[in-house]
């Protein structure tokens, strides 16, 4: 059974300090099964929840960890002035990557596979594989070679939910973040119950949408990158987040595509039986190879 393990959840306290000044914050996550470490982070307007199932589907056979990132689910918010970075991400998961154990898997949805990705490469040697589907580290849209209005539609849902929210229209923004994500009309299919906590999570999206279209990376540390990368996409999804994944599928030295004919960028929200089982796969050739190595 999946269970939920808090660390230290206290999202409207003061920093605790001690005799070396201020302790950093920790994340809430949830944790189950026994044996080879992996680490699943959730997508944008979601939280650790979005990783039941496959927590489930793994517990047999990996220790599987899911935390909420800053701002989300019972994390804390990001108290800084300073604009969060994905490497500020990446760093407020270190606890939970330190209680996986050494070397461990990445997973990663949207948002969630971008902090993967340079979480990844913060961790040279401890990350064995990835498993990520439709990072949207759209800051490697400015790559030559890529059309330029490639992230357009991205821009305009940041720009337009951005005035909603000014307006104190926070429903406005999530039905324009999450129709975008799913489709057309999708918000109005959300059940009302789950409509709330979406809403709140989405005034955050200025400072997602900041992080990921200013990413500094260069391109070519991803080419450096020589570990098994599963890369997940979804036929029906944006051009942005399409965009994206055609140039870091032709980055990375090893790396297994995967495209879900009917499915969109929403695929492991929408449709996660498919989806994990692709994971759980891909999860267990590679712990077969490095058992064989």
């Amino acid at each position: 059974m999946t269970t939920a393990t808090p660390i230290d959840v206290r999202p409207n306290a003061d920093p605790a300090t001690n005799e070396h000044g201020p302790i950093p914050p920790e994340p809430f996550f949830r944790e189950a099964g026994t044996g080879p470490g992996v680490v699943a982070l959730h997508a944008n307007a979601s939280t650790s929840g979005q990783w039941r199932g496959l927590m489930d589907h793994l517990a047999p056979t990996f220790r599987v960890l899911a935390p909420d990132l800053y701002g989300s689910g019972r994390s804390p918010e990001w108290a800084s002035e300073r604009v969060i970075t994905l490497a500020d991400e990446a760093a407020f998961i270190e606890p939970v990557m330190t209680r996986a154990g050494s070397p461990l898997v990445l997973v990663g949805h949207s948002y969630g596979a971008a902090v993967a990705l340079i979480a990844a490469l913060s961790n040279a040697g401890r990350v064995r594989a990835l498993a990520i589907y439709e990072p949207t580290l759209f800051a490697v849209l400015n790559t030559d070679g890529v059309p330029s209005n490639a992230a357009d539609g991205i821009r305009s849902v940041l720009a337009d939910a951005g005035a909603s929210l000014d307006a104190g229209d926070e429903n406005a923004a999530a039905e324009r973040f999450i129709d975008y994500w799913m489709g057309e009309g999708s918000w109005a299919y959300i059940p009302e119950q789950r409509k709330a906590p979406i809403a709140a999570s989405v005034r955050n999206i200025r400072r997602w949408g900041h992080a990921l279209l200013t990413e500094a990376t260069p391109l070519a540390a991803f080419q450096a990158l020589d570990i098994p990368v599963l890369y997940m996409v979804g036929k029906r999804s944006p051009a942005s987040s399409r965009a994206v994944s055609q140039v870091l599928t032709n980055t990375f030295p090893r790396v297994e595509v995967v495209e879900f004919e009917d499915l969109g960028h929403m695929g492991p929200v929408t449709n996660p039986d498919r989806v994990n089982t692709v994971i759980a796969g891909f999860l267990e050739s590679t712990e077969e190879e490095r058992g064989n190595d």
